[in-house]
């Protein structure tokens, strides 16, 4: 999406029909959960549809798509100099087929480390710009390079705000008194020959507070148990927690300090 924004082609509101449900692409079916209709591109990351993000991806070029994978960093290492850090996999948009592009545009046909994913998400956090990362704490502020524009980046943090709504799939990554953004992903192992039927990866990447970034996170829960599998469900509580936990921890201020001032008195007097 960040893809399509950067493109000029397309905007928040910009509209895209995922009707019936699904798309079918060569011999190949890309699936909603429910045919969510006509939506607008912020509710295709509201609702996390693949069918509508494969026809955005299948409206760019493929080297459209791989120029801004490759400058997130995916296919590479991060530098961090962790021993045995692999670079993930991003094959060449010349070899990509049709449905290849709109596969990888919702999380198929790529790998990538969770720190990979963190520093991706840590250039909307930045407005656009690209940092190194590391293990230790940086005390003096580092130079990065503006890999997407500042309004791209903002744009995606306030649709990815809507992922933690009442309407979005993540509404249990909530942390009270900060505003969060983020995006649940919910993907088949791969195995052998394909992708496995019943064993999933599931994930949360965001950020917070919204107002002004200063966490990013990335839980990821490798073949979750039970009934439960969808990233909103297992792996966006524990965000909610960890990031709860740690906001506090660094003292860093509600978005709201005023209400949420209003609210913790009012819960305190009710004690």
């Amino acid at each position: 999406v960040a893809a399509a924004l950067e493109s000029g082609r397309y905007q928040p509101a910009s509209v895209i029909d995922t009707t019936p449900g699904f798309l079918q692409v060569g011999r190949n079916r890309v699936r909603d959960h429910h045919n969510l209709g006509v939506i607008d591109v912020a509710t295709i990351i509201r609702k996390s549809s693949n069918v509508g993000v494969s026809k955005i991806a299948l409206d760019l070029t493929g080297e459209q798509l791989w120029d801004l994978y490759s400058k997130m960093g995916f296919g590479e290492t991060t530098g961090v100099g962790f021993p045995g850090e692999v670079g993930g996999q991003l094959t060449p948009y010349q070899s990509w087929a049709r449905i290849e592009q709109a596969t990888l545009s919702f999380g198929y046909g790529l790998s990538v480390t969770s720190l990979q994913l963190a520093r991706a998400y840590a250039v909307f956090a930045s407005g656009g710009v690209k940092r190194p990362v590391s293990l230790v704490r940086v005390e003096q502020p580092v130079k990065g390079k503006p890999i997407i524009s500042r309004a791209t980046a903002r744009a995606m943090v306030e649709m990815m705000e809507s992922v933690v709504s009442r309407e979005g799939t993540a509404q249990q990554a909530a942390v009270a008194g900060y505003r969060v953004a983020g995006k649940t992903g919910t993907v088949k192992k791969s195995i052998s020959g394909g992708y496995s039927e019943d064993h999933y990866l599931s994930v949360f990447a965001g950020l917070a507070p919204v107002s002004d970034p200063r966490l990013v996170m990335v839980v990821m829960i490798d073949d979750p148990q039970g009934k439960k599998y969808y990233g909103g469900e297992v792996a966006a509580p524990v965000f909610a927690k960890v990031m709860s936990g740690a906001l506090r921890l660094l003292n860093i201020a509600p978005d709201d300090m005023e209400r949420y001032g209003v609210r913790l008195a009012a819960a305190r007097g009710s004690e």
